[in-house]
């Protein structure tokens, strides 16, 4: 990482959801990396312990602690905690999901699978808020950076996460113009295809998935957990400060158009 692309994060407090996953746990190093005290959270408390241990380890201020997103007293109580130790949350990332790669047809799925998601992406997303927005209302200061996806503005598969995602756009947008006159911006980032530990089921069953999809990505290349994260840095930090109620698309291309059906309609 070269100093251009660096930004800086230094006294700042970040809080993300879902840090035990690809993306999570590439973006709670980031942050640290430029500079944050970072407030590792998920479901997964073993995980949450043995990431904080690591970016200790490396000289970084951190604290690990479980989060069920879906429990609103379970968001008060790790924003408490990282009150008390580390300092108020300047930046919540909102990151939280529930892995499913390979869900059932909207016919056949259980509405248990659109309560999940809708829960999780939805509801931990306002619990979460509803947690930091009181401190960074009474500071004036505070960046909010919610991770949706393609998939909240075209059908790429998985209808109750597609909607979820969805909502979560509007979500931003609201935070954004109603909590904007305490200083408080909040932003979307929209990954397409990811490479993390989520397609290890959809991997398994097909070893060539990800050879198949990047022929739609008009860079060559499936993301990484890695260019999602520099995103996220970007819009948490100073060099975004005008910046609020946005969608920053990091897609590598793919809803810019159909790369298949161009070379089709040029015959090449």
């Amino acid at each position: 990482m070269t100093t251009a692309d660096r930004f800086n994060l230094a006294g700042k407090v970040a809080l993300i959801t879902g840090a035990a996953g690809g993306i999570g746990r590439v973006t709670a190093a980031r942050l640290a990396d430029e500079g944050a005290s970072v407030v590792v959270t998920d479901i997964d408390e073993q995980a949450c312990n043995e990431l904080t241990d690591e970016l200790t380890a490396q000289g970084h201020r951190a604290l690990g602690t479980a989060l069920d997103v879906t429990d609103k007293d379970s968001a008060d109580a790790a924003v408490a905690t990282a009150a008390s130790t580390l300092g108020h949350v300047d930046l919540l990332i909102n990151n939280a999901i529930v892995a499913c790669p390979v869900p059932q047809k909207l016919h056949e799925a259980p509405i248990s699978l659109w309560n999940t998601d809708l829960d999780v992406i939805v509801k931990g997303a306002v619990h979460c808020c509803q947690a930091v927005l009181p401190s960074m209302m009474e500071r004036r200061a505070g960046a909010i950076v919610n991770v949706v996806s393609v998939n909240a503005f075209a059908f790429y598969g998985h209808p109750s996460y597609s909607a979820a995602k969805a909502a979560l756009v509007s979500f931003t947008r609201s935070l954004a113009v109603e909590y904007g006159p305490f200083g408080i911006r909040a932003n979307a980032v929209n990954p397409g295809t990811i490479r993390t530990p989520a397609w290890a089921e959809q991997e398994a069953k097909d070893p060539a998935v990800f050879d198949a999809l990047t022929q739609w990505y008009p860079l060559g290349r499936i993301g990484s957990p890695e260019d999602v994260a520099a995103a996220i840095c970007f819009l948490a930090s100073g060099s975004a400060s005008w910046i609020t109620g946005s969608v920053l698309t990091v897609d590598g291309g793919l809803t810019a158009g159909n790369s298949v059906m161009a070379r089709s309609v040029e015959g090449n």
